[in-house]
């Protein structure tokens, strides 16, 4: 159901440095009344500036391991205080507007605390107060499971927010206005020439944000595929056109990769001595994921005299956990022994021009190679190239593929 209109609707997302201030919640509502009047909005907030980090330290000062579900209900409450401040500012405008937590917006999502997963959107009360002319201000981050106990969706959670609100409700457009002009060829903070995209696809900007550029949370990307929903990632205040990330964007020619994205977040473990049988791999990734602990890059050697070596890499905040669960498993199927790296970084280049292109990856190792940068493992798919090197060497491994892939050139 999508509410009753002969006029164009957009959902637009403000992150939390777009709103980190009374100033700018002020200049974000100039922004939304400027349009409201021809055009209906839905406006999705993020926690003021360091809100969350914030909320995070103060748990800490009264214990060190917080329950999952009252981290949820504690952290959910810097959006439920953006929204309200946001629909003020609207009107004092003029605007008519109220604001909605994720739970009244209709936000139904997974019992995982804290990386819950939004499985459906019931917009009942949005679709209402839009047809009542009112413009909708909701609360980023947040939604409830099936026991009414409030969730929040990890880092980066008020993107899905907007964009499953967006299809929810049939809108034109989901824009997610940010701190950075839209879609970069790199990130500026390591490649100050670094180009803004025009459009992007889908599949590469799922990729790019899988890889580790920020501006774009995976899930956002995804329900933005499922649902063909167009996505434009633009800068909150500086009145550019941003980036376009559709199904089929009129792509650069010249340049077959499009993006270069770094994670430096990462942890290496390496399972020594594996007994080489059937079930094994599965034994050791099983308990994993049962935790939520996502496993990314697996290299497996051959086997030698009936065992091998499994290295893979998880996040840095799942090390110690993933660790545990990895040397509990080492020692049910007898293997070796584990070795663990916390100091590397996963750089990858992405590109759907790619795909059946020779000569791509042999630039991109020899180009590591020319900077003396070595490559500890590899991953590829048929639009992204991804090498696992040192985290001291990771900027350096971004400069040098931007410049060998001319990503600065038009």
């Amino acid at each position: 159901m999508s509410p009753a209109r002969n006029r164009r609707w957009v959902v637009q997302k403000y992150g939390g440095t777009s709103v980190g201030s009374p100033a700018k919640i002020r200049r974000v509502a100039e922004r939304v009344a400027g349009i409201a009047a021809e055009t209906g909005v839905v406006v999705v907030v993020s926690a003021m500036g360091d809100t969350t980090d914030r909320l995070v330290k103060l748990a800490s000062r009264i214990t060190k391991d917080a329950p999952a579900r009252e981290m949820d209900s504690l952290l959910s409450a810097g959006e439920t205080i953006t929204a309200p401040l946001m629909a003020m500012a609207l009107q004092a405008l003029g605007v008519p507007a109220l604001s909605l937590s994720g739970a009244q917006a209709g936000i139904r999502t997974s019992h995982s605390h804290t990386r819950a997963r939004i499985l459906d959107v019931v917009p009942t009360r949005v679709i209402r107060e839009l047809e009542k002319g009112m413009t909708v201000v909701v609360a980023g981050f947040q939604g409830v499971n099936r026991t009414l106990d409030v969730t929040t969706l990890g880092r980066g959670g008020s993107d899905p927010t907007a964009v499953a609100l967006a299809a929810a409700l049939k809108a034109d457009e989901c824009e997610i206005n940010t701190d950075v002009p839209g879609i970069l060829t790199a990130d500026p903070r390591v490649v100050p020439e670094a180009r803004l995209l025009p459009a992007i696809s889908y599949d590469e900007m799922l990729e790019l944000s899988s890889l580790g550029a920020k501006v774009m949370h995976p899930r956002a990307v995804e329900i933005g595929e499922l649902y063909d929903i167009p996505i434009r990632v633009r800068g909150t205040f500086d009145g550019g056109a941003g980036t376009l990330i559709t199904r089929s964007p009129e792509v650069e020619e010249r340049n077959r990769v499009r993006g270069i994205a770094s994670e430096e977040d990462v942890a290496k473990l390496t399972l020594v001595g594996v007994p080489d049988k059937p079930g094994i791999a599965a034994r050791i990734f099983t308990p994993l994921a049962d935790k939520g602990i996502s496993v990314d890059v697996i290299i497996q050697n051959v086997s030698r005299e009936g065992v091998t070596d499994l290295s893979f890499t998880v996040g840095s905040d799942d090390l110690t956990q993933a660790e545990r669960l990895v040397k509990k498993t080492s020692r049910e199927i007898e293997a070796e022994g584990i070795l663990t790296d916390s100091k590397v970084a996963k750089v990858s280049i992405v590109g759907t021009g790619m795909l059946g292109q020779p000569g791509i990856a042999a630039q991109m190792f020899k180009t590591l190679a020319d900077a003396e940068i070595n490559i500890d493992m590899i991953s590829t798919s048929e639009i992204r190239i991804t090498c696992i090197v040192a985290r001291e060497r990771a900027k350096d491994a971004v400069r040098a593929l931007h410049k060998a892939y001319r990503l600065d050139q038009e």
